[in-house]
Parts: C-alpha cells; structure tokens; sequence
C-alpha cells in the first residue's frame, strides 16, 4: 500500500497530489512545494531541491537519509533529493501536477467510440497514449522519461 500526500504550494494557488512509494518515507520529508509561479522567488538549493519543469520540491533530507538507512539500509549520503523524486519515493502522484484533469480533457473525444467503434477505440487511444508520454518527455517532465 501506498500512502498519498497533498501539499499547496507556497503561493496557495495548487494543491498537488504526491506518491510516497512503499510508504518506505514519510509525509513529512516533502517540506515545501512551489509551483511555476512561486518557484521564481525560491532560493534553488540543488542539496534539498528538485526542479520539474518550473516546479521546485524541498525535501527534509536529514528525515529522508534517516528514514532511507532505516527502512532501505542504504548510506545516508546515497539519497539526495533525484533519489527521492526519481527512484519515487517522494513524487508526483501523477506524470505532472494536474495531469487527470488535462487527460479527462484531451481524450473526451476518444471516449465516444468506446460505444460506437470499439477496435477504432482501442487504436486511437493506444495511439493518443505514445504520442501523449512522448510529449511529456519532450516537454522534460522527469517521470515520462523512465516511461
């Protein structure tokens, strides 16, 4: 079982959804979280912070290194905030922040042959599905490019 965390960023304006795999770290570890918009007055510290796409992520290392040792016996100086974000310990729910709403979105169209044409269905959606990771990634959204 997982255990989902939601935060605001610091300007109030987004509340995202993150994934805590294995619950192996606790909520606790995501300190902060600034949008596109907040993320330009933040301070970069590359030490406690991830960037994705704009959006910065501040983890409490000193609580991830100890909870990392104690739950994955891996060397305190081995996890850095990559190992947090990529390794999904500490991630984006989704592939980006607000990915389900613009998904609703761009395959409403697609949806309607599920009823009507079901083989067109599946070939479409497969279709949307390559080209939509594909974007992502050329977009430079971290987690499509392990997709």
């Amino acid at each position: 079982m997982c255990m989902d965390v939601r935060k605001t960023c610091v300007c109030g304006k987004h509340y995202v959804q993150f994934h805590l795999r294995d619950n192996i770290m606790s909520p606790e570890v995501i300190e902060t979280l600034y949008c596109p918009d907040c993320s330009r007055q933040a301070e970069e510290n590359d030490q406690t912070m991830v960037r994705d796409n704009n959006w910065l992520i501040e983890y409490d290392m000193e609580l991830a290194r100890f909870l990392a040792a104690a739950n994955l016996q891996v060397p305190p100086d081995s996890v850095t905030p990559l190992f947090l974000f990529d390794g999904g310990y500490a991630t984006w729910k989704e592939m980006y922040p607000g990915e389900q709403k613009d998904i609703l979105e761009e395959r409403k169209d697609i949806m309607g042959l599920l009823q009507t044409d079901p083989q067109e269905y599946l070939r479409r959606i497969n279709s949307w599905n390559i080209s939509r990771v594909e974007q992502l990634k050329a977009d430079g959204w971290r987690k499509a490019q392990a997709a």
